[in-house]
């Protein structure tokens, strides 16, 4: 077995061709498997990764400084999503598969025999997240979308935990080889080079990314300027606003403080979804920091995942920190560890000079709007950019059908009175949003349309029966899930 110790610290040139190479031919030799197969594939990493968990489960709390329980949680997600993934395609769904008859009384006039469905674009090029080393890492989200819509994966490594990376990509690589699956389906590469190489190889046919806002730019740029440009699915950062009505703060301040000390704080407040903009009613301030020093004050505190992640994070709070329409409300420290760091403005100065909704602080620290009227939400709602996430706290009886428009046109996720750190994997979720939160407002990198991303319809006209894709012949020798004439057929496996 190859060790971490063993693996190379960067990517040569020569190397990153030669595994792209490997990966497009990997891919040519398994993009038409049956979808059975494929879920086999799927699932044999998902039970390499459980028989792993003792190995790689401490590798992570040691360059990661993550608890142990939230570490096994984060395996455990990883390992569903795959298993989900791997139900979703042998139903067929992500096809998409649509079948018109020939019908000469076709209300437009004759119509021709047109079949589609989404076929995988081909070799994917994955960067993994620091803050999460197993959901959003090297066989995360966007590893495993790919690999069930058909594509082959080539990894870039996160410095933040390479350790980890690389045995989990040893394990992944493993897990594939013993499932028969082709060689070079999934690999991993290392260096800011081979970063760089990643997006500007031709066989490259798309991008999945999450990290910060400069980085994920640079390279969405340059995947713009390619002669042939490709599609980059990244996800930059995000604010999540809260917006309080009057009603919900005079009911039930104390608890909405509450919940928003310990949404901004889990993880260190290193989520993307962390909120980190409560927007309130103007009102007594001690009794809010009272409040508020008093949750903070229960917070397991550890230090930042990165170096580069506390660096960050000092430059953001100081940058937000020296607005001059911006006050502290609780003080954080420089410590390891640091404690929570809370900031106050007004709606007035934030209509003024709407730069302190534009900055986004990873880590533990947040700020606090007061509004003097109700009547301000949409406004304020108005001027933020793209956003993942957007909370509503609110009692039940209240209408505010302008505030959920003006959040909606804004933001992938609307939540009313719960927290957004929680992003689970099911049909119905949807991680993204309009830029900057991501630059692919359409697609999302969490749930199962996660999977739709790595592929692109083909219609087929008049094709004759023996050439069609098994996906759309006649006797569904697949048995997935179809719409034929316009009809929904369900899978029937």
């Amino acid at each position: 077995m190859t060790t971490t110790a063993d693996a190379p610290s960067t990517t040569s040139t020569e190397q990153l061709d030669e595994q792209i190479r490997a990966a497009h031919t990997a891919y040519e030799q398994a993009h038409d498997v049956t979808p059975r197969r494929r879920a086999e594939w799927l699932e044999a990493i998902a039970s390499a990764l459980e028989e792993h968990a003792e190995e790689l489960v401490p590798l992570a709390q040691k360059e990661t400084h993550l608890a142990t329980g939230r570490l096994q949680g984060e395996l455990k997600r990883t390992v569903f999503q795959l298993r989900l993934f791997a139900d979703e395609i042998v139903r067929g769904e992500h096809f998409d598969a649509t079948i018109d008859h020939e019908d000469a009384a076709w209300g437009m006039g004759p119509r021709p025999d047109i079949r589609r469905l989404k076929v995988p674009l081909g070799v994917v090029g994955v960067f993994g997240a620091s803050n999460f080393p197993f959901a959003f890492s090297v066989i995360g989200g966007d590893s495993a979308s790919a690999l069930a819509a058909g594509c082959a994966v080539v990894h870039k490594i996160h410095d933040g935990h390479r350790d980890l990376a690389v045995r989990t990509g040893q394990i992944v690589a493993e897990a594939l080889r013993a499932a028969d699956a082709p060689t070079g389906l999934f690999s991993t590469v290392t260096g800011r080079a081979a970063a760089q190489g990643l997006v500007d190889h031709p066989l490259v046919q798309a991008i999945g990314f999450t990290g910060s806002p400069s980085g994920g730019r640079a390279l969405f740029d340059r995947a713009c300027r390619r002669p042939v440009p490709i599609p980059f699915y990244g996800e930059l950062g995000s604010i999540n606003p809260v917006f309080v009505t009057e009603k919900a703060w005079a009911t039930r301040r104390d608890e909405i403080l509450a919940g928003y000390a310990n949404a901004s704080t889990l993880g260190m407040g290193q989520f993307c979804t962390k909120p980190g903009l409560l927007f309130v009613p103007a009102s007594d301030i001690d009794e809010v920091t009272d409040v508020l020093r008093r949750e903070l004050g229960t917070k397991p505190r550890t230090a930042l995942l990165t170096p580069h992640l506390r660096e960050g994070f000092d430059a953001a709070l100081a940058s937000v920190r020296a607005l001059p329409t911006v006050d502290e409300l609780i003080a954080g420290d420089d410590a390891e560890a640091p404690h929570p760091t809370v900031l106050i403005t007004s709606s007035e100065d934030v209509r003024n000079d709407a730069t302190v909704l534009e900055q986004e602080i990873f880590g533990p620290a947040t700020v606090i709007v007061q509004y003097r009227s109700e009547g301000e939400l949409e406004e304020l709602a108005s001027l933020l950019g793209g956003q993942l996430t957007a909370t509503i706290q609110a009692e039940a009886d209240e209408r505010l059908t302008g505030l959920v428009s003006a959040l909606r046109g804004t933001s992938g996720r609307v939540l009313w009175n719960s927290w957004p750190t929680g992003v689970t994997v099911s049909y119905a979720q949807h991680h993204g949003g309009p830029y900057p939160a991501t630059t692919a407002p359409a697609t999302t990198s969490v749930g199962t349309a996660s999977i739709g991303r790595f592929m692109r319809p083909v219609a087929y006209q008049s094709f004759p029966e023996s050439q069609l894709p098994p996906a759309l012949r006649e006797a569904n020798p697949w048995a997935i899930a179809r719409r034929v004439d316009g009809r929904r057929e369900p899978a029937s496996a």
